[in-house]
């Protein structure tokens, strides 16, 4: 068989709404949810020796067990029969950024093995969800409305690309640091788990946008508390006369903006390299392929 590969594409959150805190210490949100056209590479060759190896710019930041190795002791134990193999993971998103690095490998990897055996016993969405908070929409791989912490899901279609810029301050995020910015808010108890109304629809990127300013990151606030460094990553993109919007993703310390073009974002994102040569710049599109 030949060998499968699959890209574990970076996860943006454009909007994120924490609305309270469960009693297994994991929180209840809402947020749009989308994807950019940059990530890890994961390749799987069937049939041989299961093994996982590490490689790309980010590899060494990655120590012991990570999320892929519970995502194959997972899927072995919910179908014994299943093909597995050897899994080479090209890794080019930073660790511990808020854009679902280590959760899009993940996925990658539960996809990749679905490709091989699509005649298994496994109920793919039900491991993904057991793995962690973003691995469910990171397997769909799509512009997804999520609630609950993470695991409900559902597409957006039609959803207008961005152009944009992501920035991560590298070595911003302290050890613990998710916990640490939810620890920054004060919540009720959760709730019962109810589906959010559908989202309006979004006829072009103003209207998107306006959503957004409207919506923002409830986390915002708390990352920059926690990480300082995020408000000069977000200034730093403000700078820009052809920058739309600046948001954070997820808990950060990745920021993105939003630009009038392709062209604009990209020339930003060679500014800023050569302004700030220690941080994470990429200049993507946000959205479905």
């Amino acid at each position: 068989m030949l060998t499968i590969t699959e890209q574990a594409r970076a996860k943006i959150n454009l909007t994120l709404r924490v609305l309270g805190r469960r009693a297994d210490g994991y929180h209840t949100l809402e947020s749009l949810i989308v994807f950019a056209d940059v990530g890890d590479a994961v390749r799987f060759s069937p049939g041989e020796t299961p093994s996982v190896e590490m490689s790309g710019v980010y590899a060494g930041a990655i120590t012991g067990s990570n999320l892929i190795d519970t995502a194959l002791e997972r899927l072995t134990a919910a179908d014994p029969a299943l093909m597995l193999g050897r899994f080479e993971v090209d890794k080019q998103l930073p660790i511990a950024a808020g854009i679902g690095g280590g959760s899009a490998d993940a996925a990658a990897v539960l996809r990749a093995v679905h490709r091989a055996n699509p005649a298994g016993k496994v109920n793919w969405e039900e491991v993904a969800a057991g793995l962690g908070a973003d691995v469910t929409v990171c397997f769909a791989d799509r512009a997804s409305h999520v609630w609950g912490a993470g695991e409900k899901t559902r597409p957006v279609a039609g959803l207008p690309t961005l152009d944009a810029v992501l920035v991560c301050p590298l070595g911003a995020a302290p050890i613990g640091k998710t916990r640490a910015v939810f620890s920054q808010l004060s919540l009720p108890a959760a709730g019962p788990v109810e589906a959010p109304d559908p989202l309006p629809p979004f006829p072009d990127r103003d209207a998107l946008l306006a959503y957004m300013r409207a919506t923002g990151n409830d986390l915002t606030a708390p990352a920059l508390a926690v990480m300082p460094v995020c408000a000069e990553a977000d200034a730093a993109l403000r700078d820009f006369e052809q920058c739309l919007y600046v948001g954070l993703s997820g808990a950060g310390p990745t920021s993105f903006g939003i630009f009038t073009d392709g062209q604009h974002a990209a020339a930003a994102a060679e500014a800023l390299r050569a302004r700030y040569p220690e941080w994470w710049i990429a200049a993507t599109t946000l959205g479905d392929r």
